[in-house]
């Protein structure tokens, strides 16, 4: 399968990686420097396979012609990278956020559809041991009635991470630490909970970062059509570095806990039913990755892979990056108007709150 890769920034070893494990034929790899994409090249030692670096990737797209195409540009360009890759029928896997508004979103959905491609979010933490035993757990309906729910992401980012990319932490490129650093914890909370919301009510502040434009802390109550309720925290205040990202479950028959840097751990596991030993679960369903990207991006391509082949379905479709979006639109639009929003949203973008902290000064 040709494989072509849009931005060879911070993300983009993992996607290298992923690519390489599940044995894709890498044709092309973009970046507007022309060194980013030499030096993956090196660094992965794949001098021998013949792969072309473009810094424009309309002219990658009509020369390569590539199958799938994996998009990892800053937040604010993913919109327009991938509607021109659909226009050329390619499969994608996005990087998060989707996009950086709901019509965007919709509209790479629809192109999608309309050229039978294949449009995946790169939520990979869903692939996590901890996450997929999590999940089993859930539709094995061990919980009982789900009751709430809760994410909590304690990260820390400092000045040097923000200035080496200019377009980190601005409302046309970005959002802030819900957007960026959040929103893989807060995909696995609706996602765990049942994915329909009534109502979300949020607040969001500026406490430390005050050089860039968007927030760096962000807490929001959620209530589940279902019934239950959620909670989210997330920051990139912390310090002095990354503390942990966590994902709680409480149901009337069970209670689990994943922990460690990035829900790659599973750190309490109670239910009602002794199905299983919780020390062997913790055991078996743990991971020790070298970052907060885990080991989920290998996984996610394989399942990507294996739907364009027909072989399984698509486990973080495109509608499902678009809820994810959604739920963090929806909590910046009540911390802007300080009331509760009720979704379904139709219409939302990061650009509706440029000057949010501004206006206050």
């Amino acid at each position: 399968m040709r494989y072509a890769l849009i931005g060879c920034g911070r993300i983009s070893p993992n996607h290298v990686v992923a690519a390489k494990n599940n044995k894709l034929e890498m044709v092309a790899f973009v970046d507007i420097n022309e060194e980013n994409a030499r030096d993956k090249i090196l660094k992965f030692d794949l001098e021998g396979q013949d792969i072309h670096v473009y810094t424009d990737y309309h002219l990658m797209l009509e020369n390569e012609k590539p199958e799938l195409v994996a998009i990892a540009t800053e937040s604010g360009k993913h919109a327009e990278i991938a509607l021109a890759c659909l226009e050329y029928g390619c499969n994608l896997i996005i990087e998060k956020p989707i996009a950086l508004s709901l019509e965007d979103a919709d509209a790479i959905i629809a192109k999608g559809k309309e050229k039978k491609a294949l449009v995946c979010a790169c939520h990979q933490n869903r692939f996590n041991k901890s996450i997929q035993k999590i999940r089993e757990a859930v539709d094995k309906n061990r919980f009982g009635k789900l009751l709430y729910g809760t994410a909590h992401i304690r990260w820390a980012r400092d000045y040097e991470y923000y200035s080496r990319a200019k377009w980190r932490g601005t409302w046309e490129q970005d959002g802030g630490a819900l957007m960026n650093q959040c929103i893989h914890d807060i995909d696995l909370l609706r996602w765990m909970m049942g994915d329909e919301i009534d109502t979300v009510f949020g607040m969001t502040d500026q406490l430390v970062h005050s050089y860039i434009e968007a927030e760096d802390l962000g807490i929001a109550l959620i209530k589940f059509k279902n019934g239950s309720y959620g909670l989210i925290e997330g920051t990139t205040d912390v310090f002095p570095k990354n503390l942990e990202e966590t994902l709680y479950l409480f149901g009337e028959k069970g209670t689990v806990k994943a922990g460690g840097e990035a829900v790659n751990i599973i750190e309490e596991w109670r239910f009602s039913d002794y199905l299983d030993v919780p020390e062997d679960v913790k055991k078996e369903c743990s991971e020790n990755p070298p970052n907060v990207y885990g080991y989920g991006h290998t996984k996610l391509y394989r399942n990507v892979i294996g739907a364009i082949k027909g072989e399984n379905e698509l486990l973080v479709d495109g509608e499902a990056g678009r809820r994810a979006l959604e739920l963090v639109l929806a909590i910046y639009k009540s911390a802007y108007s300080g009331m509760p929003v009720k979704l379904p949203l139709q219409k939302c973008s990061t650009l509706d709150f440029k000057g949010r902290f501004e206006e206050r000064e």
